[in-house]
């Protein structure tokens, strides 16, 4: 049996830990909104920057007239002077299949970004889009989860890339004008990578259970009166 004095304590206590899983549900979510926002941002930055691929600078020389950079949508020569000149790559089908792959889905990595802000502040604990809190949790989750798709989308021509480019580099049939380094595009993807797939996690970690509680209230029994007009003794131990 629960006497009033016990179970306001029990409220009280389940109260304050509703209220600590609330503040940690939200960190959580903030801080997994902020890290696939600036994850999304960097896949854009990668995706229009041209040093996915530059030139090796292998030769005895070090004094080089012209740097050579290639990404996705243009290929750009800089000069020893600094007068830097850029061509936009004329057929798609002209490019090699890493690149190709690159190009695709880093577009669609950059789209899901967006769609996964979209999902994420429409269920986030501090905007009224929807009521209800297990469909908001919900939504935050799936939210997560397009995020984690697109780092995993963004990570496989980064890597299919870089391996060509360390194959090339120590294959001794290609030329020492054809070989290439790893651009700084690259690691900007990988940290991209890096940020969305934790930023995803912990949105798909922020809201516990779709939002219920995992502490149940337990009420005491209506108190009944005795014959005599008082209340039962039995209820007050």
């Amino acid at each position: 049996m629960y006497t009033y004095p016990v179970l306001l304590e029990s409220l009280y206590t389940l109260l304050n830990r509703r209220k600590r899983l609330t503040m940690l549900s939200a960190c959580l979510e903030f801080l997994g909104m902020g890290l696939c926002l600036l994850g999304s941002l960097l896949v854009m930055v990668a995706c229009g920057l041209p040093m996915w691929k530059v030139t090796a600078f292998i030769d005895m020389n070090i004094v080089v007239a012209q740097t050579t950079w290639d990404g996705l949508w243009m290929s750009c020569v800089v000069q020893s002077t600094g007068q830097m000149q850029c061509k936009m790559h004329d057929s798609v089908l002209a490019l090699s299949q890493d690149l190709q792959t690159a190009r695709a889905l880093t577009v669609i990595a950059a789209v899901l970004g967006v769609a996964g802000l979209v999902l994420t502040i429409a269920g986030a604990q501090c905007t009224n889009c929807i009521k209800t809190e297990s469909v908001k949790a919900k939504v935050v989750n799936a939210g997560g989860v397009v995020y984690i798709i697109s780092g995993l989308l963004v990570l496989i021509p980064l890597c299919w890339m870089a391996n060509n480019i360390i194959v090339d580099f120590y294959n001794p049939d290609v030329s020492s004008s054809k070989k290439r380094e790893i651009g700084a595009a690259i690691y900007i993807g990988w940290a991209a990578t890096a940020l969305l797939l934790l930023g995803g996690t912990l949105l798909c970690c922020s809201c516990p259970q779709g939002g219920k509680s995992a502490y149940p209230i337990n009420y005491a029994p209506t108190k009944t009166i005795s014959a005599n007009g008082h209340f039962d003794k039995r209820h007050y131990v």
